[in-house]
């Protein structure tokens, strides 16, 4: 057989037969002869490694990158920039319609220049999978989801339209409809092979199957022994078009696991301990592989869980490798008998299946017993923050001690609708802060720490089967004890995949849940996006009159502030079982580790501990689910509804805009660019137009959920005829660059510290001192020819890879940003725009330089370009005249990036480079 590739010194292409099939590879060990022993080398980076040879060119590649891969063992860091080409890419609509926008607009740029603008295209296959844009308008009955999926056709009509276009526009790009699942669920359960084969040069060649996605969860796939991450759009936009992901070869941390997990308690638990651990540790900007004996026995759902939430602990990735339990995983999900056969036989030839015994060496190693692991939830506002189960009253408790209001610290105790205490146990004390309202006719008292909110969401958990059979089976023993939801409780069930509702009824546990009002809603991330959809009316405005800090508990991955619901102000997350557990109890001043959750129809009282099912229970329950599940459920993946299929679309090459659409509009990006890019400047007389604190996540910067008709966005809207039940969210409006702006730094919970006592996206413009949303004096500050610099403190851009977050940045006219500490992704995308990150030094921040937003700012050191890692000054000048200095670290840490910078954005440069061809 002969093989093509661009350059292949290390003699390392060769063949595997894998039944009647020959594959050529580029084969790891035969590198190991000239590069050195590489078995200890971790698995994650052997994938990159073979990424490396595959794609040697001399120019992007060379056999320096191999010698600095092997080198890496030396030291287990390295400060080599490398190039990394995934063999495809995964997007989700929210961040999907965006990218597409920006496509079509470079085609018309394109052909504006004169070009083709079929060169616009994706090179790399690319799968997008419409989850994002489903709300829970109706739940609690076996309507539900009929309704939804109907509200949600309506609203995304022209959005759908849209994507219907790119699907004929574009090549390699396949698009599932809505009503379908998660992106990263069907990613697991379809889209990913673990080995990628294709004839694209001539020949069929295997090689590791590997992505970056527009969604931070995208890292769920490493569960898979699937290498992949979240990237912004504009990333993955590059990516499409032949662009190499620029990378400075990571550090990887080691996490063992030893021992098994405890009766009766999950993977959620679990993934929430590590989330803890690793953040504490500090992983941002690494790799994290998993490894130890613990893996032997640990379920690939369980590994997908804990991979999920990658994002949380802050590492690029959480990857485990190859073994039995991947195998098994494969053939369950109808993986074809040879595709499994390829991924045994490949990864065992290259030193990709794990052994037992077998530890690579890595940067760092933190270890868990299995064992040690406890029942917990996280909250009340960010992943990380885990809290053991019999904490979580305490916790919420100090919560409203420390601001949100006070309580006694020990003998709270949930109120009944009919005024006695839960079981008899006095709730007295809750009367002061309490709200009465009327539901359907009955009177009852919202109390702080009501849940509110009940979500099973999320692919986290709704990919996993035996929690989702726990929450069943949970379910099923409410349901014959006699147990009812608290009637202010808004509960949903929103799987990842159909797969879950086949699973559910087959094994008699959807009609508990549908009982306790957990009926399907939809498949999409629901609650867990901030699709949480209205709480009922009375409900709402108890909780405005009475100012008070209620819960919701959601099987999701992310609980920031303003991102469940803009009323719901402790958010925790928890496993599906928790999850009906706490929409039972009702309220979490409960402590369901010891405390009665309620009484029976016999006026007994009852347990978490008596609903509780075992593990055999679940195993037999989890034994249900077969392969012939998957196989239906995906055999038409692609197809959608008849409302999907009668979607009319032109038929051309470039989209044609529509000056009164609301949803997508002609991005300002591209229009009348310049062949050549302007020369960098340094800045002078900057303004602040947000001074910020520590952990500000892209959704403070960029939130993706609901907006009131009094904010920027909502004005606009209202302008352009949109009344407030049809405003949909931020997420669904990102085709439209004029709201994405408006709504940039606009979160309900941000907190500007220029301004006191101001909760939202507000800011003061100086010199007039007047308030202004920041959209408004963003706007003010660019007629009057004022740039701006946005500061802040450690983590900033912690969260989803939403690159509006960045493309909002640009268009308020930031030049820069000023933090502490940066998120890999953010950091990424603001260069991407063309805004410089700039990292104070050890010690040195907003408090020490006395900044309170009256000031102005200079920067200089940026004229004539940026080099990685390099300073710029920081010159301040105070009202009273006085100044001061400091030095600035520009984060754009590799030379790719720098040229993305010098070009404008990344996008920027694409196009032009494609113009000069």
């Amino acid at each position: 057989m002969t093989h093509s590739s661009a350059k292949n010194s290390l003699n390392t292409l060769t063949d595997l037969q894998v039944g009647h099939r020959s594959y050529g590879y580029h084969s790891l060990p035969r590198a190991a002869k000239q590069l050195g022993d590489l078995e200890r080398l971790p698995f994650s980076l052997k994938v990159l490694l073979e990424n490396l040879l595959r794609y040697e060119d001399d120019e992007t590649v060379s056999r320096s990158h191999f010698d600095a891969m092997a080198a890496w063992l030396d030291d287990k860091r390295s400060k080599t920039e490398i190039q990394f080409r995934p063999a495809r890419v995964l997007m989700q609509d929210f961040t999907g319609v965006p990218a597409i926008v920006d496509l079509a607009a470079m085609r018309d740029a394109l052909a504006a220049a004169g070009g083709d603008p079929a060169k616009i295209n994706p090179i790399s296959p690319v799968d997008l999978v419409i989850d994002h844009s489903v709300m829970v308008d109706e739940y609690g009955s076996a309507s539900a989801f009929a309704d939804n999926v109907s509200i949600e056709m309506q609203r995304n009509q022209e959005r759908y339209e849209f994507l219907r276009w790119g699907q004929q526009a574009f090549n390699n790009f396949r698009v599932v409809p809505p009503g379908t699942g998660i992106c990263h669920q069907v990613n697991l359960e379809y889209l990913a092979r673990t080995v990628w084969s294709d004839d694209r040069h001539g020949n069929l060649t295997a090689f590791p199957d590997t992505l970056v996605g527009t969604d931070s969860h995208t890292t769920m796939i490493n569960g898979l022994g699937v290498l992949g991450w979240g990237v912004g759009g504009i990333e993955a936009e590059a990516a499409m078009l032949g662009q190499p992901v620029s990378m400075l070869i990571p550090e990887v941390v080691g996490f063992r696991m030893n021992g098994r997990l405890r009766e009766g308690i999950t993977a959620t638990d679990l993934v929430l301990t590590v989330t803890e651990m690793l953040r504490a540790h500090g992983v941002v900007g690494k790799f994290v592989e998993f490894f130890g004996d613990g893996l032997a026995q640990m379920p690939v759902a369980d590994r997908a869980t804990i991979a999920n939430m990658a994002p949380e602990y802050g590492a690029t990735c959480g990857f485990f490798p190859v073994d039995e339990q991947t195998l098994a995983y494969l053939e369950l999900t109808g993986r074809d008998a040879d595709q499994v056969a390829l991924v045994e036989a490949y990864c065992k030839a290259q030193g990709l299946w794990r052994t037992p015994g077998h530890e690579p060496s890595y940067t760092s190693v933190l270890e868990l017993d299995l064992d040690t692991v406890e029942a917990s939830l996280a909250g009340p506002k960010r992943p990380q923050d885990r809290v053991g189960l019999s904490k979580v009253r305490s916790t919420f408790e100090l919560l409203m001690e420390q601001g949100e209001g006070t309580a006694p610290a020990d003998t709270g105790r949930l109120e009944s609708e009919g005024g006695q205490g839960a079981v008899g146990i006095d709730a007295s004390y809750l009367h002061a802060s309490s709200q009465y309202c009327e539901l359907d006719g009955e009177p009852l008292h919202l109390n702080p720490g009501a849940v509110v909110i009940a979500a099973i969401t999320s692919c986290t958990n709704t990919s996993n089967p035996s929690v989702m059979m726990a929450a069943g089976l949970l379910a099923q023993k409410a349901v014959a004890r006699g147990l009812t939801v608290k009637p202010w409780v808004k509960t949903s069930l929103a799987p990842g995949s159909r797969v879950v509702t086949e699973y559910l009824a087959a094994s008699g546990l959807q009609a508990a849940l549908d009982r306790l009002g957990f009926n399907l809603v939809g498949y999409g991330c629901t609650t867990c996006i901030g699709n949480s959809g209205p709480l009922r009316e009375p409900i709402e405005k108890a909780i405005v009159t009475g100012d008070l800090t209620v819960s919701s508990v959601l099987s999701g991955n992310r609980n920031f502030e303003g991102r469940v619901h803009p009323l719901v102000k402790a958010n925790w997350l928890a496993s599906p079982p928790l999850v009906v557990a706490y929409a039972l109890a009702g309220n979490v001043r409960l402590d369901l580790s010891r405390d009665p959750i309620a009484e029976d129809a016999n006026g007994n009282a009852v347990y978490l501990a008596d609903l509780w099912p075992s593990q055999a229970e679940v195993a037999e329950a989890v034994a249900r689910v077969s392969t012939a599940m998957f196989r239906d459920e995906y055999a038409s993946v692609f197809d959608g509804d008849a409302t999907w299929q009668a979607i009319k679309v032109p038929d051309s090459k470039t989209y044609q805009w529509t000056d009164s659409s609301t949803y997508i509009q002609h991005p300002p990006y591209f229009q009348g660019m310049a062949p050549e890019p302007g020369a960098l400047t340094d800045v002078e007389g900057a303004r602040i137009l947000a001074l910020l604190g520590d952990s500000v996540t892209t959704d403070h910067i960029s939130p993706a959920g609901a907006f009131s008709t009094d904010s920027p966005a909502g004005r606009y809207l209202i302008e352009h005829g949109i009344h407030k039940p049809d405003f949909n969210s931020y997420g669904s409006r990102r085709g439209n660059h004029e709201v994405m702006m408006r709504g940039t730094f606009a979160n309900v919970r941000i907190n500007n510290e220029m301004l006191d006592d101001v909760e939202g996206g507000y800011t003061r413009h100086v010199p007039s001192g007047e308030q202004l949303s920041i959209y408004d004096a963003a706007m003010r500050y660019g007629k009057e020819g004022t740039p701006l610099v946005v500061v802040a403190g450690r983590e900033y851009g912690t969260g989803s890879s939403r690159d509006w977050a960045a493309k909002g940045t640009l268009l308020l006219g930031v030049r820069a940003v000023i933090a502490e500490s940066f998120e890999r992704i953010h950091r990424s995308n603001l260069i991407g725009m063309g805004v410089l990150p700039l990292q104070f030094a050890d010690g040195e921040n907003r408090r020490t330089l006395a900044l309170t937003g009256e000031e102005t700012l200079a920067l200089h050191g940026i004229a004539g370009g940026v080099t990685p890692g390099q300073t710029v000054t920081l010159d301040v000048t105070y009202p009273d005249g006085s100044t001061r200095s400091c030095k600035l670290k520009a984060r754009i840490d590799t030379a790719n990036e720098a040229s993305y910078y010098a070009g404008g954005g990344i996008l920027h440069y694409v196009l032009r480079q494609l113009m000069a061809d």
